[in-house]
């Protein structure tokens, strides 16, 4: 495979499985998959890649959990996602990028077309999955990103 320097994440769908926990007081919680958060943090990290999120919702919960994985690059409350994908770099073939929405389209087809990967959970929107290099097993939340990680890293059978 080639040498991927960007690992660009969407997250809700494809780091959580999208769905929005509610209380009685209005609090809010995610939840994430360790086996997605050790892909990030114990594989991608040490292999040269530097992980990026960016996100259109705004949550203290995945700074926290940002804080954990060593994700400094955290774009929250994005309403245009291609504006931030421009500003790690100019050259989209260091970039692998996984999405689950059609929000993720304008970044992963700018990608694709010049030459980046770009990757979906299995549960991803249809219009995602006829554009991606790989589909997952696994649905977003379930240790899709984890499986797109191994999938960069050293090739595999998940893939289209």
């Amino acid at each position: 495979m080639r040498r991927i320097k960007y690992l660009v994440m969407d997250v809700d769908g494809t780091l959580t499985d999208g769905k929005i926990y509610m209380g009685n007081n209005g609090e809010m919680c995610k939840a994430f998959n360790i086996k997605d958060g050790c892909g990030i943090h114990d594989l991608a990290i040490p292999a040269g890649m530097v992980p990026v999120i960016i996100t259109g919702r705004t949550s203290k919960i995945l700074e926290n959990r940002c804080n954990e994985l060593g994700i400094t690059f955290l774009y929250q409350g994005v309403t245009d996602k291609v504006e931030k994908l421009f500003l790690l770099t100019d050259d989209m073939t260091e970039v692998a990028y996984i999405g689950d929405d059609i929000n993720d389209l304008p970044c992963m087809s700018i990608i694709k077309e010049k030459g980046g990967l770009v990757g979906c959970p299995a549960d991803a929107s249809e219009t995602v999955l006829n554009i991606s290099d790989f589909v997952s097993r696994k649905n977003g939340g379930d240790g899709a990103v984890r499986e797109f990680i191994e999938w960069l890293l050293y090739g595999g059978t998940s893939s289209k």
